[in-house]
Formats: structure tokens, sequence, C-alpha cells
């Protein structure tokens, strides 16, 4: 469908019994192949229609986030989310059948050691006793989503959501930036005792969940969820220590510059989002004018993401503007039927706006490229480590544009932009390391647990200071972290993955037209390989060797600290 547009594309709920008894059918087709064509082409329809499947879903997954008070879609998403694990049963026996095919040399020929690779952790990360777990998750998930897309926070005579009360946090007026973040705190507080209840339920089943895969808790199934193949917990400690080393003394002079520009001695994490003292830069535009400048950078960075974006527009693959009832997110999805990317987000006028813009769209053009140059669905989709790669490398690549969404404010973008990129990081790892105390020391109460945030925002940020006795001085802030409850270990990803996208911005800087053809590989190769075999195709290096931190940040380091902005 060439003329297809997203907020007309017609929903009917999928028929999940009908899908189950057609791989029934397609796991006796392979095992009764005669040759390596019949299997492959028993394979190449159980695709098709899983593309149909996905599709279906992944439209009730958006219209349920884009108005999380819509009744039917609400309804129809729990259907889902209740239904889908039941089918896994069926899904692993069709993978089994091709794991012992006789014919899986030729399969492995053809589409490579990933596709194997992919079933065997589907395999591992699965059993018929997390069923009815995996739904209690998926209820408590929605839960928590729907707090949050709902909140209601009074702040400047006005009822504002958690995107529309972070605006203030950039405010001139010091005190109206205290104000803010004490509104958005108290949110977090007043909603405390059910995420409490919510995180403590969320960790006794997943922990179970790993239990019954033969585990002691859930952070090694965590770890297949994110399609870790090649590196494990030791890797990723050692990444947390070197961030500790290398980052968090260079983030403290960051910030103590900061604090002398905006002329405050008790610098506290109010002023942390207001950059310069003549106000950051903010969009030249409204939302449809950061659109259409998104558009004309795109057609003048390549032809590949000029013909992208004419795509997404002239489908309507994009939900950006903020709203009530909208879920407090950001994403990148697909409709696999129609090889489309979708990018939902919540504008609100700062520099969030360009992130979205090249961020999420980042995460679209790869998922645009692969899935027109990935031979099967598993492909379109690479694991989550790689997945930001393309949108933190796609902010870069955005910088010669800046001019275009800030006009004259475009320095201060760029300035600001590279100092968030690197001051994140101490807050990344630290979010990856709570998860790992929490679920390895299930005992804890969730004041306990509140505790080691504060003790890990101690660690990795020492700057970091709030209002005395305030609900986030207590250790409070982790709550606002909706990856820690929605998407267990997804958060070191960013912070491996800067590291990536530093390193594109040092290779732009060097050949701009090598760094581009490196970034469409790594785009068009999606998910049929593995971590470390994916960053040696597109020329990138590995962040856990030793040293590696270091001089993947080397540009932005020496970038930052010469500006005029630090004199």
């Amino acid at each position: 469908m060439e003329d297809f547009k997203f907020s007309t594309l017609e929903y009917t709920r999928p028929d999940c019994e009908g899908f189950a008894a057609f791989e029934a059918k397609i796991k006796e087709r392979i095992e009764r192949a005669g040759s390596y064509a019949e299997a492959r082409e028993a394979m190449l329809a159980y695709d098709e229609r899983g593309k149909d499947f996905s599709t279906t879903c992944t439209i009730v997954h958006i219209r349920h986030t884009l108005d999380t008070t819509d009744e039917f879609y609400e309804k129809e998403n729990e259907y889902i989310e209740n239904t889908y694990p039941t089918l896994m049963p069926a899904f692993l026996a069709v993978n089994e059948a091709m794991m012992n095919s006789p014919f899986r040399a030729d399969f492995e020929k053809e589409y490579g050691k990933q596709f194997f690779v992919k079933m065997d952790l589907s395999k591992k990360k699965f059993c018929e006793a997390n069923i009815p777990l995996m739904q209690q998750e998926a209820k408590l998930c929605n839960e928590y989503q729907k707090i949050m897309a709902t909140a209601k926070i009074l702040f400047d005579g006005k009822e504002l959501n958690l995107y529309g009360v972070q605006k203030y946090f950039e405010h001139e007026d010091r005190e109206v930036r205290r104000g803010a973040v004490r509104a958005y705190a108290e949110f977090y507080h007043k909603n405390e005792p059910r995420l409490e209840e919510i995180w403590d339920e969320l960790i006794k089943i997943r922990n179970e969940m790993g239990r019954n895969l033969g585990y002691e808790n859930y952070i090694p199934v965590a770890y297949l969820e994110q399609g870790r193949t090649d590196y494990g917990q030791k890797e990723v400690e050692s990444f947390r220590e070197q961030v500790r080393t290398v980052l968090v003394p260079l983030c403290q002079k960051l910030y103590e510059a900061q604090a002398k520009r905006l002329g405050v001695e008790d610098f506290a994490f109010y002023d942390e989002k207001r950059i310069f003292p003549d106000g950051n830069a903010v969009p030249a535009g409204d939302d449809d004018f950061m659109v259409s400048e998104a558009a004309k950078m795109y057609h003048e960075m390549s032809p590949e993401t000029g013909e992208f974006i004419d795509f997404m527009i002239g489908h309507e693959l994009m939900d950006l503007k903020n709203k009530p009832g909208k879920a407090s997110t950001g994403y990148m999805t697909d409709l696999q039927r129609y090889k489309a990317p979708f990018v939902f987000s919540c504008f609100n006028q700062t520099i969030y706006d360009m992130q979205v813009l090249t961020h999420e769209l980042g995460h679209a053009f790869a998922g645009y490229m692969a899935m027109r140059n990935q031979p099967i669905s598993d492909y379109y989709g690479e694991s989550t480590d790689i997945a930001e790669i393309h949108s933190m490398s796609m902010e870069q690549f955005a910088y010669p544009y800046a001019e275009r969404f800030f006009g004259d404010q475009a320095d201060k973008f760029r300035f600001a932009h590279l100092q968030e990129a690197l001051t994140f990081v101490p807050f990344g790892v630290a979010v990856d390391e709570f998860q790992h105390i929490c679920y390895a020391n299930p005992g804890l109460t969730p004041k306990e647990r509140t505790l080691e945030w504060k003790k890990l925002e101690e660690k990795y940020m020492p700057w970091r200071t709030y209002e005395p006795d305030d609900f986030f001085d207590r250790g409070g802030y982790w709550y606002h972290k909706l990856h820690i409850y929605l998407y267990p270990m997804y958060y070191i990803n960013y912070t491996l993955t800067t590291m990536g996208a530093m390193e594109f911005k040092k290779k732009e800087r060097e050949d701009h037209d090598s760094a581009w053809a490196d970034y469409l590989n790594l785009c068009k190769c999606g998910g049929s390989m593995s971590y470390l075999a994916t960053l040696k195709y597109a020329n990138i290096s590995n962040p856990f060797e030793p040293g590696s931190v270091e001089r993947a940040v080397g540009v932005a380091r020496d970038e930052l600290m010469g500006s005029k902005f630090m004199a």
C-alpha cells in the first residue's frame, strides 16, 4: 500500500488462535520438507504472516500511547499483552523445527549465523511457567505508564503534564526553576506509595521468571532480552568503572564552569538545565516549523535521508506534539507490513525537540534502511545496544544544520547538547547499576532501595545537590526514569552507544564521506550480526576495551573545554 496514512489504517483484533494454528502448520511443513527450497518457502511464508500480525499489534500499541485514556485501545492493548505470551510455545516450536532441520547449514549459509543465534536466545529466555508472570508484568507496566501519562501538575497557573513542567527547569528565574523542580518532585512523592508497590511487585515477578529459567535472579534473563550474546555483567561493570574514573571528573569540571557562568555558588539540581545566564537556545519556531526544517535538513544531508523523511511525512508516521493523556515517553517502532518506521514523542519547545528530530528519527532511518536491505523481518531490528548508536550518531550528524532550527543561538545549542551527551553518561550507568542492585538484593525494602540510589548519585554525580529534605534529596529521583519499570536493563545501552556516537563525531570531523559510509553500513545491516561483529563491520571501537572511554570522548572533551562558553 503505497498511499497509506497511519491515521486511516484499519484495525481488526488479531486472530491469535488462527495465528497459533498457522504456526503449527508451518512447523509441520518445515519438518516434512524434502529440500532446502521447501523448508525455505515455509519459513518465508511464516515471515510474511508474522509481519501482518506484528503490524496489527504495533498499531494498537501506538494508538494506546497516543491517548492512554482511550478505553477501546486500552482494552485492545491489554488483550494483546495478555494473549501474546500464550503464543510463545508455538513460536518456539517453529524455531525448534528450523534448528533441527537437516537444512540448517543451508539456512545459515544464506542468512548468516545470527539467524540461529536469535532463535537460541528466544529459547533460553522463555518457559511456559512464565506466561502468567509476563501477563502480570504487562499489567503493572501499563499502570505505571498511565500514572505518568495522566500526571496533572499545577504550576505557573497552568495544569501541566510531566513534559510541560520540565520546560520550566530552564527558566531564567532561579526561583521559578526551583519551584518547577519542587512541583515535579512532589508528583512522584505523592505517588510514592503505589510506585513503591509496583516496583516491588515487578522485582518479585521478574526474579521468579529468572528462577523458572534456572537462574538466581532476573539479571541474566534481562541480558538475554536485550540480545546480549557476546558480553556480560563483567564487561558492563568494567565500562561503568571507566565512566567513574574518566567521565565523572570531566562532568564535575563542566558543572563547575556552568555554576561560575550562572554566577551561583550553591549550584543545585534545579540549575543543571540552565546552561547559559542569558538563556538556553530555544527553537526558532513552533512544532510545525521544526518538522519543516527537519525535512529540509534531511534532504540536504543525503539522498537516502531525503527519501526517508518524505516517506515519514507523507504517510503520517510521526506524532510529536504534546497532548493531554499522551504517554510520557518517546520511541520509534515499526509497521513491518509497510516497511514503515513510526516516531512518537512530546515536543516541549526546548532543545529536546531537536533531539527528538534527530535521535528518534535516527532510529527510524536505521529501521527504514534495514527494512529495505535485509531479507527477513528478524533482521529489521538490531540489538538494543546497537540501536542507540544510530540515534545518537544522527544527533551529531545534524550539528552543521543547527542554524536552521536555532538561528543565532545555534552555537548555544551545540554546546548544551554536547555537554548533555557527556554529563548524561554517569546518570545512565547509575540507572544500570541501580537495577543490578535491586534484582540481586530482592530483600531490600523500598526505602532501602531509594537509599541505594542516593549512594549511586554520590558515586557518579557528586556535583548534584537538591533542596534539603526534599523527596529527591532522599533518593527519590530514580522514580522518574520509566526505563527502570518498563524496559529492564536497557539503559546501559544509551551509555555504551554514546561512545559510538562520539567516535562518529570524531570520524565525521576527519572525513565526512567515510563517516557517512560507515553509518549507512551500520543502518543497513540491521540485526544480521551480533553486537561486537556489527561494531567491527561499521569500523567502531569496542567500548569495553581499557582506555576506550577516554579515546571516544576526546574530541567532545576538547571541543567543550576549548569553547568560548567556558571562558
